[in-house]
């Protein structure tokens, strides 16, 4: 059965993307990446994308990112219709103030396709949030299942010997400017505290590292570190793919104080005060080679059997 799905060629969409692809290909899935990018970085379906079963060889199913629709509408409903099984990421209608008021965090699908997307019963819906349930976030989708993000162990595979030093504590990532612009104070804040720490720290904000860089770096340190954005420590209802990467590379986390990554990790460190989240790493290398080593291989265990995206796929077949 072949798979469609979204395809990115950067920002955090590539890499949650290229792991649900490896992952629906493992699977037994024929991986057809049949979506191309507008400027404004979502995904257009072409016209490659069947849409009608006469001229069907076999079943498919498809994958959406919701606001991809509006590119061509009745493309992509006759496509669902006709899909095995048609899964859309769905932003939020309602979000907290100041988020709510820009178009990175709401919904722009207009009632009709929404009303038209709702009474297939072979769509389903889902969010990487846990405020699915939330009153009044999503109010005009039928049911809306959390699905969060993963890691990929297909994907993600560091060499055996790093060609560097071993860092105590690393981070990989970008300013990731979602509208606001607010995770750069957070970052700069926290990268302030650990300058005078002591520690040897490896962090790499926009710097074009490779994947296999990244991927030796995180699996070679001692200890990772996650940030999020303003709104996920405020909100607390989703978390980055950092923190899946971190803990199915490395084992060890310490990470800024997020709701949904304590309650699907609720072993991990976190605070939100700069200080304490060095303190907080410290702590973590103050303990034996052993000790941290069986916390790593925990970790990783966890991760292998609940959340890479294999386990995400199986979980949107299941619906």
């Amino acid at each position: 059965m072949k798979a469609y799905i979204p395809k990115y060629s950067n920002f955090a969409g590539r890499w949650i993307y290229d792991g649900y692809g490896r992952a629906w290909e493992s699977l037994g899935f024929d991986v057809a990446e049949e979506l191309t990018e507008d400027p404004d970085g979502l995904t257009a379906f072409t016209s490659q994308i069947p849409t009608g079963r006469e001229n069907l060889e076999e079943e498919y199913v498809l994958m959406s990112v919701g606001e991809c629709i509006l590119h061509n509408p009745p493309l992509f409903l006759k496509a669902a219709q006709n899909s095995h099984k048609t899964f859309i990421h769905v932003q939020p209608h309602t979000f907290p103030d100041p988020w709510g008021r820009h178009r990175n965090f709401v919904s722009r699908m207009p009632d009709d396709i929404i009303e038209a997307i709702n009474s297939l019963p072979n769509v389903h819906l889902w969010a990487f949030s846990d405020a699915v349930d939330i009153p009044g976030h999503y109010d005009k989708w039928k049911k809306v299942n959390c699905i969060p993000l993963a890691f990929d162990s297909i994907g993600y595979q560091p060499t055996d010997e790093p060609k560097y030093k071993q860092f105590d504590v690393s981070f990989v990532g970008g300013w990731a400017n979602n509208g606001f612009d607010e995770k750069r104070k957070i970052i700069i804040e926290i990268f302030t505290a650990f300058k005078d720490s002591g520690l040897k720290c490896g962090f790499f904000i926009n710097k074009n590292l490779t994947h296999q860089q990244e991927c030796d770096l995180l699996a070679n340190s001692k200890l990772t570190l996650n940030i999020h954005d303003a709104y996920q420590r405020i909100l607390g209802h989703d978390t980055n793919e950092r923190t899946f990467k971190s803990l199915g590379l490395n084992g060890a986390l310490v990470s800024d104080s997020v709701g949904q990554l304590s309650r699907l990790f609720p072993d991990i460190k976190t605070s939100s005060d700069a200080q304490e989240m060095v303190n907080l790493v410290k702590q973590a290398l103050s303990l034996s080679e052993s000790e941290l080593n069986t916390i790593k291989q925990k970790n990783k265990q966890d991760i292998l059997d609940n959340h890479c995206y294999t386990n995400r796929v199986e979980a949107l077949l299941a619906l």
